[in-house]
This record gives structure tokens, sequence and C-alpha cells, in this order.
């Protein structure tokens, strides 16, 4: 075969065929997101489940409906999210079962509504956009949601009706964080008395809390439209409608729960120095979210995960954080002194103070 370059150094047969299977391998990353989907949309992890974590495809497509000229079909899937990790097979005489992972019994237990919200075809489709919001100069003056769609996606959400399907993907991937903030790092919250969960929802993680530790009154701030249909108090949570760019109500704490990815510095250094206004001297902000290159000595997901929310969060306007840009926005907001006290997989707990 013909001499193949890189960087001036001619590449062995070995090493371009691995090159091209690497370069074809990320190309059709898609794919592996587009059948994790359909098996959460099929009910796949449900199905195995029920029959006490492993199956047949013949199983599968009993539980799941699917047409019986399909199942050939669903065991190219099943082979292909096995080799994922999604799923493992076993060989058994001939039979091969399929069995859950640590990855699918996540699912079964509650994240299969943040997967939704992650592998959604409008968020992928402002993606492509992203060549003409580059390099227009009308396109650069909005987000990629709206180069794609002519709306922001708080107009798609509003004019599909599907803010209960984003809503319950944050209260899934919340109820475990929360646990996790709870059962292992507690101390972020001694000495606390009261509370404000900042784009907290219906309150969940401030009820999961106020549970824990009922000694801490907690108050949710959120905006009409997240808060409608919640009850304004149950029992130690208080649900506030409300602007965080206009107003945070007083506390010991401001919890910031994977929200300021939400916005570029201006607008977040906006909000934490609202934060900064509602809390005492000896009070501080504790915000729950990703820093860029925080576990740089960790290899796949971990290093990779924040770096490929980073861009999906481009759609939005928002954006991931290093250490030396957390740094920037927490001093520009008035605040003198920060720590970034756990690491929590692929987000960390940085506690900020006055």
């Amino acid at each position: 075969m013909a001499n193949v370059h890189n960087e001036n150094k001619v590449m062995s047969t070995e090493d371009f065929l691995q090159t091209q299977t690497e370069l074809y391998n990320l190309s059709l990353a898609y794919v592996k997101s587009m059948a994790l989907r359909a098996a959460i949309d099929l009910h796949i992890p449900e199905a195995i489940h029920r029959r006490g974590g492993s199956a047949t495809l013949s199983d599968i497509a009993a539980e799941t409906g699917i047409h019986g000229t399909k199942v050939s079909h669903l065991g190219r899937l099943m082979r292909m999210l096995a080799v994922s990790g999604v799923f493992s097979m076993d060989d058994d005489d001939g039979t091969v079962y399929y069995k859950l992972t640590h990855v699918s019994r996540l699912l079964v237990a509650t994240l299969e509504p943040m997967v939704h919200v992650l592998i959604d075809p409008l968020a992928a489709t402002a993606l492509f956009s992203l060549e003409e919001w580059f390099t227009d100069e009308q396109a650069s003056a909005l987000t990629l949601f709206e180069v794609a769609h002519g709306c922001t996606r708080q107009e798609m959400t509003a004019k599909k009706g599907t803010s209960s399907l984003f809503n319950a993907g944050m209260v899934a991937d919340s109820r475990i964080v929360t646990d996790i903030l709870l059962n292992e790092h507690g101390s972020i919250f001694e000495g606390v008395g009261s509370l404000v969960d900042i784009g907290g929802g219906h309150g969940g993680a401030a009820a999961a809390i106020a549970k824990a530790l009922p000694h801490i009154k907690c108050t949710v701030l959120d905006l009409p439209h997240v808060v409608a249909g919640a009850s304004t108090e149950t029992g130690n949570v208080q649900v506030v409608v409300g602007d965080a760019f206009q107003y945070v109500p007083p506390a010991d704490v401001v919890l910031l729960k994977w929200v300021l990815q939400l916005w570029e510095d201006q607008d977040a250094t906006k909000v934490l120095r609202g934060c900064r206004e509602a809390i005492p001297a000896r009070g501080k902000v504790i915000i729950f979210d990703a820093v860029v290159g925080s576990a740089c000595s960790e290899d796949g997901p971990t290093r990779e995960t924040p770096l490929l929310f980073d861009v999906f969060m481009m759609r939005v306007g928002g954006c991931e954080r290093d250490e030396q840009q957390w740094r920037k926005i927490i001093f520009e907001a008035g605040f003198t002194n920060y720590k970034i006290s756990v690491v929590l997989g692929f987000r960390s707990i940085i506690e900020v103070y006055p």
C-alpha cells in the first residue's frame, strides 16, 4: 500500500489501520448513544430485571413486545450494547443470556430519566450547527439551540410541553447525589441552621437534607414554571418562586447544585454576587459542579465526561469550568476564599467563603 504520512513520519500499515479504526469509532460514537436510548425506550433493562437479572433474546422480546420479525435485529442491538458495557453476555451451552451490569442496574434504579435529557434529538440537532455558529456573525450572537431551531430551549420546552421530562431527569440525578452528600460528606452542613437551594425544582434535595438534618430550615428558589404544582411548604422546606438574578433569600448556606453550568461567566458571576449578599460573614456557598481537569490522573469516562458536558452545554450558552475559571468568577463575585473539598465522580464540591 502507499505510504501514509503523519507529521512527516511514515505510518506503518499496522498504525494506519489502528488509526483508521479509531477514527471510524469516533465517527460512529453517536450510534452507541442512540442504541442506549432505544434500549431505554424499549424498557429492556427493566425486562431483564423482571427476569431476575438474566434473560434470553426471546425473554426480552416477550417482555417488551418486540415484533417477531425483529428479534434477530434485537440481537444485533444487544450485542453492541454488551460490548459497550451496558449489558453483559453469557453463553450457556449455545443459549446466550443477557445480564444487567452496574450501568444497566443504575438505569433500573433511577437514572433512566437523566439519559433521556442527555440523548435528546433536539440537542443533537443543535450540535450540527457548530460550524455555522463558529463562523457566521449573525449565528454567533445566538445560542446553538437558537441557530438550529429558531427559538430558545425554554421556548421549545414550553411549546412541546416537555418540561416534566427535563425535571424528572434532574430529580433522578439529584436524588443520588444528595444521598451521597448526606451519607458520606454530611460534615459540609455542620453548623448550618438555614439553607437555600437555588434551582432546586420541587425541592427533592432540600427535603432530603431537611429530613436527615431537621435542624436546618431549607428554602428552594426556582422559576415559576419550574415550581408549578409544588407544595409551597412541606415540613422544614419552603418553596419560593423567584429569580436568582434578582434576589436570593438570606440563609447560612446557598446550595448551587449543577446550575452554574447553565451560564457563561458574566451571568454566573452575577448569581454568585447575589449569593454573597444572602449569606452572613460566617456563611458559605456550596457549589456542586464539574471542575474540568480535576481528574487528569484518571483515564476514560471520569476525565472525558466534563469535557463532553462542556461542549454539550454550548447549545444553551452554558459551560463547564476548570479551577482557574472557577477561581475567576468566585473572586469577581466578591468572595475571598474557596476550597475543592470533595471530588465525586466527574463533579466536585466547592465550598466558597465570603
